[in-house]
């Protein structure tokens, strides 16, 4: 019942060396915007003042659900990986999450839904929900002493019963159409730098999946520890999948898929996810920056637009440290040579001094086109505050975490 949206500490969708699901404490959460507060629900109103009091305890409040899960209901315990430090928050964070945004349904339910489907390859079922929601109350309840009463609990009970049935419908809609997981096998390790690799492999079954998308992967070291990683590359004729991976401090599933696996390896996928996708019934240009190993989908979605035929405009803002970081950057100016409607900037911030926000501002307008965002945490925040500042509207800038995504909104 681990959450595969909620922060990861290998990488995130982004390929590798993070994503704007930074690793954070469950306090450390981004506020719903101004005009969602002021017109929030009497639920909501009562969640978040709970969220609010548990935010300097959050820490206990972890150690004390998981506690109460385990021992109140031994027969969940194989679901979660044996090694628990890496990712103990990171069901709980999810369910906090979402509830903090429980009245903005046109971001929380398609999170909620990737969530239920994401769910089916720990084997979590249907009647494991109630025994989530059952000591995540109580666990509330015993922290958040001072706004705990009955009408915070009847709050939280109907809001959980919320999260948990779209989450068990996604899961029941998706088993009728897709396993829960697939395996695959490591066809080709191509290391690009010391801490950065290429890993394709070769799925058991097709796997459909859009450009700008991300799955889950499991390596056979590492049973249940699950890890976010975009496709680096549209769908290909030949079935096969690419990701762009880099080693982090202390990351398992990271260092384990560059330093560790070869060839004939098997993994395990999850469903893809994510909506970070072309909208190919416009003609509205695209406005792509990618950080780092970010930079993996935004190769994806160049693709897409080719593969289409069509002739948008399409401009990829490639940032880096240094000019070691530009890894990929002879496969963007071999897309860039292939097509005249493709223009590839470099922006490397200890060569130029300068960093990828300042670069953006110097080229434009932007207000008519469609951004995505893929990187680091803090390239992500900086982008949307840049684009927002710009001219660009809300609805038009694209990245796949529910926290950003729902401060960027009015």
């Amino acid at each position: 019942m681990d959450a595969p949206s909620a922060t990861p500490a290998d990488s995130g969708p982004g390929g590798g060396d993070g994503w704007s699901r930074s690793r954070a404490d469950p306090a450390q959460r981004v506020p719903p915007p101004r005009s969602l507060a002021e017109r929030a629900s009497p639920d909501a109103v009562l969640v978040r003042r709970t969220m609010d009091e548990i935010g300097p305890v959050a820490s206990q409040l972890t150690s004390y659900f998981y506690a109460l899960l385990f021992v109140r209901h031994p027969e969940l315990r194989p679901l979660f990986p044996v090694a628990m430090d890496a990712q103990r928050d990171r069901l709980l964070k999810a369910l906090l999450t979402a509830a903090d945004h429980v009245d903005n349904k046109l971001v929380l339910v398609p999170y909620l839904k990737n969530l239920g489907r994401g769910h089916r390859k720990y084997g979590t079922r249907s009647e494991h929900y109630p025994a989530v929601g059952e000591c995540l109350i109580a666990a509330l309840a015993r922290y958040a002493t001072s706004t705990w009463d009955e009408a915070a609990e009847a709050a939280w009970v109907r809001t959980y019963t919320t999260i948990s049935q779209v989450m068990i419908d996604a899961a029941a809609e998706d088993e009728e159409k897709a396993p829960a997981w697939w395996l695959a096998e490591v066809v080709a390790h191509e290391p690009r730098t010391s801490d950065i690799a290429v890993v394709t492999v070769r799925p058991d079954q097709p796997y459909p999946f859009l450009a700008g998308q991300y799955t889950t992967l499991e390596t056979p070291w590492w049973p249940r520890i699950w890890r976010n990683y975009s496709f680096a590359s549209a769908p290909r004729a030949d079935g096969l999948l690419s990701f762009h991976v880099k080693a982090v401090p202390a990351g398992w599933v990271s260092n384990a898929l560059v330093h560790r696996a070869r060839p004939g390896d098997v993994l395990r996928l999850g469903p893809p996810a994510g909506s970070m996708t072309v909208d190919h019934s416009t003609d509205s240009g695209l406005l792509c920056l990618g950080g780092g190993t970010g930079i993996a989908p935004i190769k994806a979605l160049v693709e897409d637009v080719a593969e289409h035929g069509e002739r948008r405009p399409v401009e990829v803002f490639y940032g880096a440290r240094t000019d070691h970081d530009l890894y990929d950057i002879d496969t963007m100016l071999r897309l860039q040579r292939s097509h005249p409607w493709l223009a590839v900037r470099p922006v490397v911030d200890r060569r130029a001094h300068r960093h990828l926000p300042d670069a953006v501002r110097e080229y434009g307008p932007w207000n008519e086109y469609d951004a995505y965002l893929s990187g680091p945490p803090g390239m992500i925040r900086t982008g949307v505050d840049t684009l927002r500042a710009l001219g660009v509207p809300h609805h038009r800038i694209r990245h796949d975490a529910v926290e950003e995504l729902v401060a960027a909104a009015d």
